[in-house]
């Protein structure tokens, strides 16, 4: 019992203070920037939030296992890209082509877990860095380097239109928080993928089939990644080949800011979400300070050295506090 107390008090803390950066990172926005704190701009920061977010959920999965995903921002582009050649082509069935946005997420989800769990390549970061600049390279070959427009609304709804005012893209990153809340928390595949990252040796000798979860953990980043790429295209109209480059940097930071541990076995879903929403009142604030992208560029990655330095304080001392409990016993 106090261990299940333990757990839940470490959870807490590692949102409470993301939380508390955001709420007052917001606070100071507002006192400096006279226009921050408005519904518009406040709906504009979810807007921003809602693709990095969705990209966040799905690098989440990877990381609780210890791993990574550094394909996320070539999928995004990938999905669009795939799109765009079935819109010139003809093909406007919008299902059909949502289905093929998806699609693009699977398959390269699938091949970056079977690389690591078949091909017993060393490590995700490797495996993973390759296929992005693969997709990257058949991106711009499939396309010509081109822009490609022209989709139907049933296809740009998800990134530009609003109910009452409220957009649908944050609405979706909404509706996927929960699903991913409980299937990580209320099914014992979740509890597997957190014991996976705690420990792959361990839960493989008791059982788990590790390898098929860690090929599902990349699926779901890879499928997360080419919704993001929809919503994307919803946003500026347009797919194009550099779609989604540097989001599996933000994406990353926003996991590592909500509490997430290299590690693995530690991180949640609201904490990713609060280190999203986080990232883009930053870059929001910094935009209408007027600040260059370069600046915003070297504050973000101070933020995510903090966090990473937080996060590896953090182990030391449950790492600290495991030997010393262990003594006691």
């Amino acid at each position: 019992m106090k261990q299940k107390i333990g757990l839940k008090n470490n959870k807490l803390s590692n949102i409470l203070g993301p939380l508390i950066a955001l709420i007052l990172l917001s606070l100071l926005f507002s006192v400096c920037i006279g226009k921050f704190f408005t519904a518009s701009n406040l709906l504009n920061i979810l807007r921003q939030a809602s693709i990095n977010t969705l990209v966040a959920f799905g690098m989440l999965f990877v990381l609780l296992t210890g791993g990574i995903d550094l394909s996320v921002g070539a999928v995004i582009a990938l999905s669009g890209c795939m799109m765009g050649i079935m819109v010139n082509g003809g093909i406007t069935n919008t299902p059909l082509l949502l289905l093929a946005g998806i699609l693009c997420g699977v398959v390269v989800g699938l091949i970056n877990g079977l690389l690591f769990t078949k091909l017993n390549l060393p490590h995700p970061f490797v495996s993973t860095l390759g296929t992005q600049l693969l997709i990257r390279g058949f991106c711009l070959w499939i396309t010509g380097s081109a822009s490609m427009g022209g989709f139907p609304d049933g296809v740009m709804f998800l990134g530009y239109d609003s109910i009452g005012g409220f957009p649908i893209c944050f609405i979706l990153v909404i509706i996927v928080a929960i699903i991913a809340m409980l299937f990580l928390n209320r099914t014992a595949t979740g509890r597997y993928i957190y014991s996976i990252g705690g420990n792959r040796e361990a839960s493989r000798l008791s059982g788990i089939k590790v390898k098929p979860l860690l090929n599902l953990t990349y699926v779901l980043s890879g499928v997360l990644a080419a919704l993001a790429g929809i919503v994307l295209v919803g946003r500026v109209s347009l797919a194009y080949p550099n779609a989604g480059d540097g989001y599996e940097m933000n994406a990353i930071a926003a996991c590592v800011i909500g509490g997430a541990s290299f590690n693995g076995g530690r991180g949640s879903i609201g904490g990713t979400l609060i280190g999203a929403l986080l990232i883009a009142v930053l870059n929001n604030g910094l935009n209408l300070l007027g600040a260059k992208s370069d600046v915003q560029q070297m504050i973000l990655g101070l933020v995510v050295i903090t966090a990473v330095f937080i996060d590896v304080v953090r182990g030391q001392q449950e790492a600290k506090s495991r030997r010393l409990a262990q003594a006691k016993a």
